[in-house]
Formats: structure tokens, sequence, C-alpha cells
């Protein structure tokens, strides 16, 4: 008789599930309770203690399946090239009126256009942004820096060899995306701006 445990391994014979595996997901949940930023399979098996980062995936799997059957208050995102645990959005207004949670990072348009032109050209020289928003743009850049949303990725081979800007993983943790290739595609936009 064949038995499918927790983590999806198959066991002959007996029906217990080694103490390993049963050990597996709390230690998953625990670390991913205590991380502060986005972490990746790969350091999630080195805190939990975990042999491979692909089981990794599916114990984060078999986690969230959980957290929706029991209608909790947690959810497990992929965002920034790592997972992490997050309260549920439903949740965000209570938690807010509850707690001194530091609200949103709000961006004026300006700003917002600004870190849009870098996200989608980067990397990206401060004339080349001045270029499509048509105005100056260094003391939003500078603002974008401090906020910790875009950051300098190298410098170009022009003349005078200008600063190169992209964006940082607190760009994708607070936009909740993946990675880069997330972005919703520039026509969508347009579209959706033009109705």
């Amino acid at each position: 008789m064949y038995r499918l445990d927790v983590a999806g391994y198959r066991l002959s014979g007996k029906v217990e599930t080694p103490s390993t595996d049963l050990q597996a997901l709390p230690r998953l949940e625990a670390a991913l309770f205590l991380a502060k930023e986005p972490m990746s399979s790969r350091r999630l098996a080195q805190l939990a203690n975990i042999p491979e980062g692909t089981r990794v995936r599916h114990l984060i799997r078999e986690l969230q399946k959980r957290y929706d059957q029991d209608q909790s208050a947690f959810c497990i995102t992929e965002v920034s090239g790592g997972f992490q645990l997050r309260t549920r959005q439903e949740c965000a207004a209570w938690l807010v009126r509850t707690q001194s949670i530091p609200t949103a990072v709000r961006l004026s348009n300006p700003a917002m256009e600004t870190l849009t032109v870098i996200a989608y050209q980067q990397p990206i020289p401060r004339a080349e942004v001045e270029r499509i928003r048509g105005v100056q743009c260094g003391d939003l850049i500078r603002q974008l820096l401090d906020q910790d949303l875009a950051k300098i990725v190298g410098r170009s081979d022009a003349l005078g060899r200008p600063f190169l800007y992209g964006t940082t993983s607190t760009f994708l943790r607070i936009f909740g995306l993946g990675s880069l290739h997330d972005l919703p595609p520039l026509d969508a936009i347009q579209k959706r701006n033009n109705c």
C-alpha cells in the first residue's frame, strides 16, 4: 500500500511520514515568518534545513493551499525574486487602523512618470529620461534614489560617461512584481490611458 505524505513523497509499506518531512513545513513557515525581505527558495532551504530548493517550492505551495483552505489572514507571495509571507489585501485597512504600520510609498504623478520611464527603459541616463518626459528630472530621480525605488546601475559610454539608472528590488517588492518581466506591456498601458 502506498501513501502520499504532506510533502508529496511516495512512501511504501509504512504509513508514517518521516519526522524530517513533518518538521520541514513548520521550519519553512517559521523562516518565512521571520524574513523581513523576500527570500529565494535556496536561502529558505538553508534556513529551514531542507535539502533542496525545489522541495521548498513544493512546500510553499502546500503552505499556501493550507492558508487558502483555512481562510488565513496570510498568504505567500512570490515577489522580487523570492518568497515573502504577507498579510492578505483584505486585512490591510484593518491593520493600518490598529497598528502603526507605515503607509505605502506615495509618489507624485511626475515622480511616477519618471519611475515608469526608468522601469521600462533601464538602464537609462538622466538625459534620456528628460528627453522622453520633456522636462528636467534631476530632483525626481534623486527622490526615487532616496526612496530606494531607483538606483545607479552603471555608466554610459557616451560623452561625459553619465550615470545609468534602473529600478531596485524595493521597486519590485512594492509593486508586487517577481521580476521586470512581470511589468505590464506598454501597449496595454497606453490603451488604458487613451480610454
